[in-house]
């Protein structure tokens, strides 16, 4: 593990705290601040688009490209950030180093954001990237994963889901990274890691601004209490051993394999929440991301049809 340089992100992380008693809006200033610092990988155009949303409007996207990216392959990524704050401008950097280890395209979209819209505006979004992908794009389901981190793999996966209950063609792969799935926070690492970024009061937030009153042990919202699971693409999931959101992912890939999916997760030792948003500057980041485009690109096919 590179502790070193993880020790002086957690340092200056330190000395950036999430402003106090903050809006929501002061919160996502602060969030695309921290993240938008990180160099992107060199030479890759971005493409902005407009694609639709979940309530009949669109929603902005970027797509990252390498001149060695298969134009027939996509992975449709999803931002952290709790479904209050994250953005294009957050993980710009992260989707730029997937496009370079995954073989494809990479589409970073801009879903709608709570309190503003409470749930399942970002699940109903998420569902609609994957529509646009598949009909206006031109993208056929065996040359699509998914893939999200925190918020974004919750997103991830309950796409896939929504896409089997709706009868849609089911993307080649999933990827989820330090998913955040265990919404009611039942797990054991939820009580027992003490975790440098999220804590219990941060997730009971994001828990009143995206279900305001609302299940949150619903299928609207997460994946993690559905009954079936049966009939997903392979799911990767990838979570750090200092994480309260630890064993969302460990328990979600037993209930994955259990259901009969090719499940596969990776607890990373030392590392924290979305380590990925640190590349370049930890190696685990890139190594994360490496073993993401991996599992993709052996996944996915770029013929053409549903």
């Amino acid at each position: 593990m590179s502790a070193q340089q993880l020790e002086a992100i957690l340092q200056m992380a330190a000395q950036n705290p999430p402003p106090a008693q903050a809006t929501p809006a002061q919160l996502r200033a602060w969030f695309d601040a921290s993240n938008s610092q990180m160099p992107l990988a060199q030479g890759l155009p971005i493409q902005a688009l407009r694609i639709p949303n979940g309530a009949g409007g669109t929603m902005t996207a970027e797509l990252h490209s390498t001149p060695q990216a298969d134009p027939r392959k996509l992975v449709i990524y999803y931002h952290a950030g709790g479904f209050v704050f994250g953005s294009l401008t957050s993980h710009r950097a992260l989707c730029s180093y997937l496009a370079q280890f995954c073989g494809a395209r990479v589409l970073n979209v801009d879903y709608r954001l709570a309190p503003e819209h409470p749930a399942p505006a970002a699940h109903d979004d998420a569902l609609a990237a994957y529509q646009w992908a598949l009909a206006q794009g031109g993208y056929a389901a065996s040359a699509i994963a998914l893939m999200g981190d925190s918020a974004g793999g919750n997103l991830a996966l309950s796409t896939a889901l929504r896409a089997r209950d709706l009868g849609l063609p089911l993307p080649a792969a999933v990827v989820a990274l330090s998913p955040a799935l265990d919404l009611a926070a039942e797990g054991e690492s939820h009580h027992t890691v003490d975790d440098p970024f999220i804590t219990r009061e941060l997730m009971g937030f994001f828990n009143a601004m995206y279900v305001p009153g609302g299940d949150v042990r619903s299928p609207t919202v997460t994946p993690f209490y559905s009954a079936n699971l049966r009939g997903l693409p392979p799911v990767q999931l990838q979570v750090g051993s200092r994480e309260r959101l630890r064993d969302d992912a460990v328990t979600m890939a037993a209930r994955l394999k259990a259901a009969g999916v090719e499940a596969d997760c990776t607890v990373w030792d030392g590392m924290v929440h979305c380590w990925q948003l640190f590349a370049p500057v930890l190696d685990e980041a890139l190594a994360s991301l490496e073993q993401a485009g991996r599992f993709i690109a052996a996944r996915q096919r770029s013929a053409q049809g549903g």
